[in-house]
């Protein structure tokens, strides 16, 4: 179209129209750099919250499986603890010598100090009554023990469990504590440790009195250590350390889940 042709084709066009501005094409050169940023982050934004949620649960997921987890069993309750014993007799400890007292004149025989010193006061009552408690055994120590059951058990001829009914053996004495004493009766000798004793005014004496000094029978009849009857043979259970010796041996050995133990 020559330039005659193109002023006669803008002459036809209304002059109102021929004046307004023809809007330019926007380009991406015309695009607003502020609103470039401002999207970028907002697609930055939505990139690390989906990973934050992702994150979440996953986080969550774990946790759910953990706490979903079955519980472990509880392990099984031990079997209570049970004391040893030999022929139904318990094991002791033996006494530190320094810890004993003499109680005859020759100092043959001791027990520990507050046996030793709660004897005497009961020997000194009962002879006041005319009752004369004598003193045929106190401590003993293992060595000691060894040949009361070892070599005379020899010498008897007797049987192993036979022996262990008038006999503890070694380390299984009541007489290694220094609180147990075998008691006779001063006017009647003939009946020392031997069951006749029971028969004795010393005995009947010990029966009615002897709890009082804190003495008692270690084995009465049908004891529940199954042990022959001694009525001569009297521990002291006056103080902490003599109630534990004897008591807490025994109720280990007599727990439910324990055997019976007996001589025979």
């Amino acid at each position: 179209m020559n330039d005659k042709q193109k002023q006669r084709s803008r002459e036809d066009i209304p002059e109102a129209l021929r004046d307004s501005p023809v809007p330019p094409t926007p380009t991406s050169s015309s695009l607003n750099p502020k609103w470039m940023i401002i999207g970028l982050a907002g697609v930055i934004m939505i990139v690390l919250g989906t990973l934050g949620i992702m994150r979440l649960v996953s986080s969550l997921s774990q946790t759910n499986t953990v706490s979903v987890e079955p519980t472990p069993s509880p392990s099984p309750t031990p079997e209570p603890e049970t004391i040893e014993n030999i022929l139904g007799h318990l094991p002791y400890e033996e006494a530190d010598p320094s810890q004993l007292k003499a109680i005859t004149n020759d100092g043959r025989i001791k027990l520990r100090k507050k046996a030793a010193d709660s004897f005497l006061q009961m020997q000194g009552d009962a002879r006041a009554s005319g009752i004369i408690l004598t003193a045929i055994s106190g401590f003993r120590t293992v060595q000691q023990q060894e040949y009361l059951f070892f070599e005379i058990k020899r010498q008897r001829n007797q049987d192993t469990r036979k022996r262990a009914e008038v006999s503890a053996p070694p380390r299984y004495s009541e007489h290694h504590t220094g609180y147990a004493i075998d008691i006779g009766d001063g006017k009647v000798p003939a009946t020392n440790l031997s069951e006749n004793f029971e028969q004795t005014p010393a005995f009947r004496w010990l029966e009615n009195n002897a709890a009082k000094y804190s003495f008692e029978l270690s084995f009465p009849r049908n004891n529940i250590q199954g042990i022959s009857y001694e009525p001569w043979h009297w521990r002291y259970v006056g103080d902490t350390d003599s109630l534990k010796t004897f008591y807490e041996a025994q109720q280990l050995q007599n727990r439910p889940s324990s055997e019976e133990n007996t001589v025979n």
